[in-house]
């Protein structure tokens, strides 16, 4: 984004621009998951709810305060902030799509790659502790 308005001069410029770009991803990945564990949440409430009588009390958080409700006047909110939820998070996958477009224009025009030389290095010991676990001994004998 910034690098539209004017080229980064020199290659900590661009090194700078792509760990911002890096950031905005990672900040719209961790936004979707939280958003996304608020949808399992609804879902939770609702198929909770759906099956009780629409005349029975209920209680909900509103800005910070617990207000006494029936479920029949919960249940359609609670539905509707599931579908909006729904549409935040629609919306936020497309502009994910969008910066990943941009970041890989931006590694593609600078020739960035990042180094895996540190990661090839650990796999060879990765396989080897890989199946960590518990070892359990031989029965315990009969005296």
């Amino acid at each position: 984004m910034a690098g539209k308005s004017e080229e980064p001069v020199n290659e900590q410029a661009v090194a700078t621009i792509y760990g911002n770009m890096r950031a905005d991803i990672t900040q719209v990945y961790s936004k979707i998951t939280e958003l996304e564990m608020e949808v399992s949440e609804h879902s939770l409430v609702i198929n909770a709810i759906k099956p009780l009588d629409h005349s029975r009390r209920c209680y909900r958080m509103i800005g910070g305060v617990l207000v006494e409700r029936t479920i029949k006047e919960v249940l359609p909110a609670v539905q509707h902030n599931k579908e909006g939820l729904e549409m935040v998070i629609a919306r936020l996958n497309e502009a994910l799509e969008k910066k990943k477009k941009e970041i890989a224009d931006f590694e593609a025009k600078y020739k960035i790659r990042i180094r895996k030389g540190d990661e090839v290095k650990d796999d060879g010991s990765k396989k080897e502790g890989s199946a960590q676990g518990v070892l359990v001994g031989p029965a315990a004998a009969t005296e």
